[in-house]
């Protein structure tokens, strides 16, 4: 059993990320988290909802047609959706162990290809900061 010592933070930890493949088998890779405490991560969030919110205020909600006025666009929702993942996991993960590198490009190309694996590094950062999970 490890003893505890508080006040002693580690800069990252390790985590497997498992996420279900579109063929139905599981994906896995492993990740290296950037760590922070439960208020670090609060104060984290905090500030992505105040980025979106002022994101959002200066946006519009489709680009506009020339033949008529588009009020919703499932692209520009997709894209402005993959793009706060993808800074979120640029801001939490120091690498990976996929065979690419781990850089804004395989990240955008992860959420585009396979949502679901976005998701779960997402998840499972959440989990493990928030809740101190190890696993499911």
């Amino acid at each position: 059993m490890a003893k505890i010592k508080l006040g002693s933070r580690p800069k990252n930890f390790k985590r497997e990320i498992k996420f279900p493949m579109l063929d139905g088998t599981t994906g896995t890779f492993n990740a290296t988290f950037k760590y922070m405490t439960r208020s670090e991560y609060a104060e984290f969030i905090d500030a992505r909802i105040q980025e979106a919110v002022a994101a959002e205020k200066t946006s519009t909600a489709a680009p506009a047609s020339a033949d008529s006025e588009i009020l919703y666009s499932a692209k520009a929702d997709s894209e402005k959706t993959d793009a706060a993942k993808v800074s979120f996991v640029m801001a939490v993960v120091e690498s990976w162990d996929l065979d690419v590198p781990f850089d804004r490009e395989a990240v955008t190309q992860l959420a585009d290809e396979i949502p679901a694996g976005i998701t779960a590094v997402i998840d499972t950062y959440r989990m493990a900061v928030v809740e101190g999970r190890l696993g499911n």
